[in-house]
């Protein structure tokens, strides 16, 4: 598994944002990418390590949950609980009439990519997406692979062994790609539950460390963080972020997408009413994982609501692509 540091900062715009967990230093760590976000001050990195999946099964337990970790392969611990484009106007097809949708965000413009390097995974202000330590590239419009004719490709690469590229984009408040800055803030704290869903293609994930796909919810003065992540390279397993904790939780179900196949992943995610991160669900191509893990918020001096999508390099740092169409991005 890949060390991951959270609290990664880089200077944007006279302010500082904070970057989701991210990184990896050795074959026996784990990687991961939660959140940008503008922080009034800087905070000390974490670390974090592991991933998780499997077909349909379900894991639950009670109450807020922590766990231990182990750094060679696996991250220890389990989590117990019980439990065209549109902005805001779309219904999100989830079932819920309430809900409201993003649709096709990997076409759209908003993303930023972040080079991330070991064994820090700070955010790397002299990197370019040239390379030479990591290389990096995000096409849209592409035609082949695609599902509904317009793709787009993120590719990474380069010549340090586990290096990252994390993109993120902001939704909703402070620099929202949707025209909803939500200035009044009013919408965001207003919102409890979201699912990220997307079609993902690969030649060979084997290249591939890990892929991780993100939720951050900033209301408050706390910080919502739902890291998810596919780890590959160590064990083919979904984890989940625990902010408080800096560390990555496996959750004992199994990611196993398919080379030269199109992966339908659905993550659906809860902000409960007594503020706690809830951790629903994972459904990846049809087989639903039933979570049901809660985590502590952490603080924050941000607000809004962002997503990621991350690709990490493995002990061979071999270029590879990973194929994105249809991210639809649902909350109410």
């Amino acid at each position: 598994m890949k060390a991951c540091s959270f609290a990664i900062l880089l200077v944007f715009s006279a302010a500082l944002f904070q970057l989701g967990c991210g990184g990896s230093s050795s074959a026996a760590q784990a990687k991961a990418t939660p959140s940008i976000q503008p922080e009034a001050s800087t905070s000390s990195p974490g670390s974090s390590a592991g991933d998780p999946s499997a077909g349909s099964t379900t894991s639950s337990g009670n109450g807020p949950s922590s766990g231990s970790g182990s750094s060679s392969g696996s991250s220890g611990g389990s989590g117990t609980g019980s439990s065209g484009t549109s902005n805001s106007g779309s219904s999100s097809g989830n079932g819920n009439s309430d809900a409201k949708s993003f649709s096709n965000l990997d076409q759209q413009n908003g993303w930023t990519g972040y080079a991330l390097l070991p064994s820090a995974y700070s955010i790397c202000s002299s990197c370019q997406p040239s390379g030479p330590q990591v290389t990096w590239s995000r096409t849209t419009g592409v035609s082949s692979p695609s599902l509904s004719g317009n793709s787009t490709e993120h590719t990474i690469g380069g010549t340090t062994a586990y290096a990252d590229v994390l993109w993120n984009n902001h939704l909703i408040g402070d620099y929202s790609s949707q025209d909803l800055p939500d200035s009044d803030q009013t919408l965001a704290p207003s919102l409890h539950n979201f699912t990220y869903d997307v079609y993902f293609y690969a030649s060979d994930f084997s290249k591939s460390q890990a892929l991780e796909f993100d939720i951050n919810q900033f209301v408050d003065g706390k910080s919502y963080i739902w890291g998810h992540e596919c780890r590959i390279a160590a064990g083919n397993e979904w984890d989940i972020w625990d902010d408080q904790k800096q560390k990555w939780h496996p959750t004992g179900v199994g990611c196993w997408p398919q080379n030269k196949s199109w992966n339908h992943l659905t993550i659906q995610v809860q902000r409960t009413s007594d503020g706690h991160l809830l951790f629903q669900s994972i459904t990846l191509n049809g087989k639903t994982a039933t979570l049901n893990y809660y985590e502590e918020p952490s603080s924050t001096n941000w607000y809004g609501v962002t997503i990621n999508y991350q690709q990490d390099g493995n002990a061979n740092q071999k270029q590879y692509s990973v194929w994105l169409d249809k991210l639809t991005f649902s909350y109410w």
